[in-house]
C-alpha cells in the first residue's frame, strides 16, 4: 500500500501519469512472465498489474479470456504466479498489483476449513505485492477483502463504473485505497476503436469526491486514447491491446514485443 502511495507522490510531483500494463500472470508460461515484467519497467511502466488466471473470467473480454486459458493449459496456478512475482520482485522498483476473480482468492490454501481471503493476501504480501483488486467483489461486499488486506499492508482496489451511481462512487471513493479503478465502459475488457465520450465526465465526477489517484482502464489501446486518458486521469490501465501485441511469444520474443508497445504508450503519456 506505502509502495502504491509513494509511486503517485512521485508522480504528482513530476508531473507525469501513471502507466500501467497488465499482464496475465503464466502466459505463455511463468518464465515469460518474469521477464515480460522486467521489460515493462524498462519501458516506462509505473506499476504493473498481474492476473491470477481462471477459468471464468466474466469482466474480461476474448483477448484476456485466451491468455488465462494459456496459462491455465500451462500449469499456472495462484501460488505459482505470485512465486513468479517474488523469483523477479527485488529487481523491480515498481509497484506490482494483482488482480484476481474471487474464487482463486477464497480457495487459495482451502484445506476443510471456512474458506478466506486471508491465506492469498498473506500469500501475495510476502511475495511482494503491493494491492489486489477483486473485480467480481463489489464494494458492498468488499469489507472482509479490505480488512484483511489492510492489515497485511495490501492496498484493496474497488472498481467505480460509468453507471455507478452518486452514492456507490461516495462508497468506492472510501474503501478504496492505493487507487480507484475506473472501468471506461460497459461491458468487458478488450481493445475499442473509439472510449466513451461520457468517459471524461465519469471521471471528473469521481474526482470530486476524492483526492485518491482514479486510473482508468478496459478499451485502452492506442497512444491517441492513452493520450486523451491521461489528461483527465490519473493513470491509465492497458491489457488487451498489450497482450495482443506479445501475441503469445515466449520468453525473449514476448519481452521485447511487450516493451515496444508500452513504450509507444509511454510517449503519449
Amino acid at each position: 500500500m506505502d509502495a502504491i502511495r509513494a509511486a503517485f507522490n512521485r508522480l504528482r510531483r513530476i508531473g507525469r501519469k501513471a502507466l500501467i500494463p497488465f499482464v496475465m500472470g503464466g502466459d505463455p508460461n511463468l518464465a515469460t512472465t518474469s521477464q515480460v515484467l522486467l521489460a515493462l519497467e524498462e519501458a516506462g511502466a509505473d506499476l504493473l498489474e498481474v492476473g491470477i488466471p481462471f477459468s471464468d473470467p466474466l469482466a474480461d473480454g476474448p483477448v484476456i479470456q485466451a491468455a488465462s486459458a494459456r496459462a491455465l493449459a500451462r500449469g499456472a496456478t495462484p501460488a505459482r504466479v505470485l512465486e513468479a512475482i517474488h523469483a523477479v520482485r527485488r529487481r523491480l522498483r515498481v509497484p506490482v498489483v494483482c488482480l484476481s476473480y474471487w474464487n482463486p482468492v477464497l480457495q487459495f490454501g482451502h484445506h476443510g476449513v471456512a474458506a478466506t481471503p486471508r491465506g492469498f493476501v498473506r500469500a501475495a504480501a510476502a511475495c511482494g505485492v503491493s494491492g489486489i483488486i477483486v473485480p467480481d467483489v463489489p464494494v458492498e461486499e468488499g469489507e472482509p477483502l479490505r480488512a484483511v488486506a489492510a492489515h497485511e499492508g495490501l492496498a484493496a482496489i474497488f472498481l467505480a463504473a460509468p453507471t455507478s451511481p452518486p452514492a456507490r462512487l461516495r462508497a468506492v471513493a472510501r474503501a478504496s485505497e492505493g487507487f480507484i479503478y475506473y472501468v471506461s465502459v460497459t461491458g468487458t475488457t478488450g481493445p475499442r476503436r473509439q472510449l466513451p465520450p461520457a468517459l471524461v465526465h465519469g471521471v471528473r465526477q469521481l474526482k470530486v469526491l476524492t483526492t485518491k489517484p482514479v486510473c482508468v482502464g478496459f478499451g485502452i489501446s492506442t497512444p491517441a486514447q492513452a493520450a486523451a486518458v491521461a489528461r483527465v486521469a490519473d493513470g491509465v490501465i492497458v491489457g488487451s491491446a498489450l497482450i495482443r501485441a506479445m501475441g503469445g511469444a515466449r520468453s525473449r520474443a514476448a519481452a521485447g514485443r511487450a516493451g515496444r508497445f508500452l513504450r509507444r504508450l509511454r510517449r503519449a503519456v
